[in-house]
Order: C-alpha cells, then structure tokens, then sequence
C-alpha cells in the first residue's frame, strides 16, 4: 500500500533515460540490506507507459551471459565463455566466447531508449561507447570475432537503429565497424517485475552503408 513517503534512490543508469520516465509513472525498487550503502533502494524497472522497463544497467551482462549459456543467441556459438576481458591497457569488453581455436568477443549495451517502435542507442553521447566499437574493429582486423550485442529491455519496439539524433558520431562508428565485419546483434527482453528474459531477436534498420 502507498503510504506517501519521499525517498531517494541510488539509480544505476548514467543515461538520460528521456523514455523511461514521467511523472507518476509506476516503478520497481529493490532493498538492500548492505549498511554501507548511501541508498538502501534501488531503482530496477520505469512503466512511462505500456510496459516494463529495465534500468539497471548493472543488471544487463547476466542478463545476456543467462540468454548465451541456454543457447539463445543463436548466431553465438561457443564452449567457453570469459566474462570482463581486457582487450588494452585501458578497455575492457563484457564477454569472450572461446570455440575450439576461435575467439569472438563481445560488447554489451542495454537499451532503453524507444519512440515510434523503435528502439535506440545511445541516450546520451558515449565517447567510452564509440571506444568500444574502435577495439572490436581492432580485433575484427586482428582475424577474431567481434559483436556488438544491444539488449533492449523493453516490449514497445520492433526493430532497433542507432541514435543519430543523440550522438552522431556513435551512429558513424557503428556503421564503420558493421561495414568492416562487427556484427551487430539486437535482442528483446520481457521485463516484468518477476523477472527479466530474453525473448527474440529484432531486425536492425540498415547499417551496411557508408556515412553521409
């Protein structure tokens, strides 16, 4: 039952989170029971509108590393997985998939962003983000697999595209790195607050196409 308190909250997004929010708009904590914290709740999931959606960004990579290990990802195959790879003195990717004597590594971005159906990334301008895409071209170059997974936690989309209005130079990377052999995944997840699953797959607006 409501019961009028105001309390602020620790929120694990460092996005704009433009879509996910509006007032008076349902939400879903979690407690934690750690002392030290400065904030005993968390913010989980925003329902702005028709459906769930999942901010926690520090929620996403076992999210994915969940979907990955019961074979859901259908275009990533391998036997073992590595979470947290350090690919340069100062990048770390979230995931590398060993398969026999191949490597594929992977790069996970959680996606919250959605207007028209559509959803995006980023929803802020990431210079960390475009970096990433830099070192999976790298080590595409280098004859290893390279992707760029965007889990996108919300039901109220059809298909994925970058945000150009956002950061253009994200969209520019991206579609550098998918023209030089990065693929690019989109996958859906039911949010609910029971839980949180990965579903299917979206169909990703064209990207093998050069800037202009």
């Amino acid at each position: 039952m409501p019961d009028a308190r105001q309390i602020t909250v620790y929120c694990p997004n460092t996005g704009r989170m433009t879509t996910c929010l509006r007032e008076g708009c349902d939400v879903l904590l979690s407690l934690s029971d750690n002392p030290k914290r400065k904030y005993e709740y968390t913010l989980e999931l925003t329902r702005p509108g028709t459906c769930w959606v999942g901010v926690n960004t520090g929620r996403t990579n076992a999210l994915v590393e969940e979907a990955l290990r019961k074979g859901q990802i259908q275009e990533l195959n391998f036997t073992r997985i590595q979470a947290e790879i350090k690919v340069s003195a100062k990048s770390r990717l979230d995931f590398l998939l060993h398969n026999d004597d191949d490597m594929t590594y992977v790069e996970v971005k959680n996606c919250t962003l959605a207007q028209d159906g559509m959803a995006m990334f980023p929803d802020a301008v990431t210079v960390r983000g475009a970096k990433h895409l830099r070192e999976l071209m790298r080590l595409r170059e280098a004859g290893h697999g390279a992707v760029i997974f965007f889990c996108v936690q919300r039901a109220d989309a059809n298909c994925f595209a970058p945000a150009d209005h956002v950061d253009s130079t994200y969209g520019k990377v991206l579609r550098q790195a998918v023209l030089e052999g990065v693929l690019a995944l989109a996958y859906q997840a039911d949010v609910r607050p029971d839980g949180i699953d990965i579903v299917k797959q979206l169909p990703i607006n064209p990207l093998k196409r050069k800037w202009t």
